[in-house]
Order: structure tokens, then sequence, then C-alpha cells
């Protein structure tokens, strides 16, 4: 699987292609900034892509805007986000059309080597993962009439965790408990939210993103 990195901080960018080349990924580019992955993809184009959200010159949203640009140009290429605070807007900014190979990750989930990883190779093939920090930041906010208040505590587990882009097996998996009893407490979620349960494990979660941000 390869994989192109951007970031500018040297120990992080060379940190993260000796962690992902010793998990087996190719590492094909490692770029400082959104010019330099530009000139990468004129030349090949990876499975993936990991970039920081904040590049040179102005450390704003260099990254994110590359981002979008390479979902655009080549929608079969996964996205990675990485930042270094919960930035919200951002992040749904990410996530405005589609969330099938995109993630959005905190820096400090990188210490979780193998949840990294994870996320890493369901973003290539094509799901999704966003950070559990951000979920529950969404799932905190009060609204009036808020219909989160309907849901049990197990389901609120539940929900952050299809959020964060688990599939149901993964959900079951976290929560030792059987797929069964996760379809329900999924089927019982999407009716008291009144979304649409589609099959598409991405389209579940968009439609999860979409209704806590409202």
């Amino acid at each position: 699987m390869r994989v192109a990195i951007t970031e500018d901080s040297v120990l992080l960018r060379e940190g993260l292609a000796r962690l992902l080349g010793d998990a087996g990924f190719d590492v094909v580019a490692r770029c400082r900034d959104a010019t330099e992955l530009r000139q990468v993809l004129l030349v090949q184009v990876p499975d993936v892509v990991i970039v920081d959200i904040r590049l040179p010159p102005t450390h704003t949203d260099e990254g994110l805007r590359a981002a979008v640009e390479i979902r655009a140009a080549h929608p079969g290429v996964g996205v990675l986000v990485l930042s270094q605070y919960v930035e919200l807007g951002l992040a749904m900014k990410l996530l405005a059309d589609s969330a099938e190979g995109v993630g959005y990750l905190l820096k400090d989930r990188i210490s979780d080597i193998p949840d990294f990883l994870q996320s890493v190779r369901r973003v290539a093939a094509g799901g999704s993962a966003i950070d559990p920090i951000i979920v529950s930041t969404l799932l905190s906010r009060q609204r009036n009439e808020d219909p989160l208040a309907q849901l049990t505590p197990r389901e609120r587990e539940v929900l952050e965790l299809m959020a964060a882009g688990n599939s149901n097996q993964g959900i079951a998996d976290r929560l030792v408990i059987t797929l069964r009893a996760v379809e329900k407490y999924v089927s019982s979620i999407f009716g008291k939210l009144g979304l649409p349960a589609t099959g598409s494990e991405s389209r579940r979660v968009l439609a999860v993103l979409l209704f806590l941000r409202t």
C-alpha cells in the first residue's frame, strides 16, 4: 500500500515514515508542504495521503485545502488529515460531500500505534476514521429539544463508535457484545434520530456527522 506523507515537522514526518514502513506500507513521498505534495501527485498517485491540516507558509488550512483538492481530482485516493487540536469547522469542510476514504485524527492518536495503523488502512480501503474526541465534542453540545437525550447510555456509546468510522462488527468487538445486539442498537439509534439506515458504512458515518453538526 503506497503512502505519501506531508508534514512540516521533520521529526514527525520521519517518525511516521518509519512507523508505516515497519508496518509494511510503501512510503513513496515525504513532503514538507502542499506544493511538494502536488508535485508528487503529478508523477504518481498513492493509495493514501497523510497530511497535516496546517502547513507552511501561513500554517492555517493549507493541508485541508490540499486534501479537498486531492479528493476532487483523485477520488480513489484515501486522505487522512492530522490536526494538533479539535477544529470542528475544518473537519466538517473535509467531510462536506462524502465520508468515503476520509480520516480526521488528532496527532495524539498516533501514539496508539495499532489504532492509527488500522485507521490508515481503513481510509485507504475507502472507509472513514474520525477521531473519537471530535465525535465526543459533537455529542456533548447542548441543543434545544435534543433528540440525543432519547438515547440510552449504551446507544450513545454505539453512536460514538459508529461516527468514528467503526463497522458493526468493529463496534461489537470494542464493546464485547454480539453483532446482533449492535444491529439492534444501530436500528434504534437511527429510528430515534430520524436518520436513514443505509448499507454503506461511510455513508452511515456521514449521516451521523451531518446530524451531530446541526
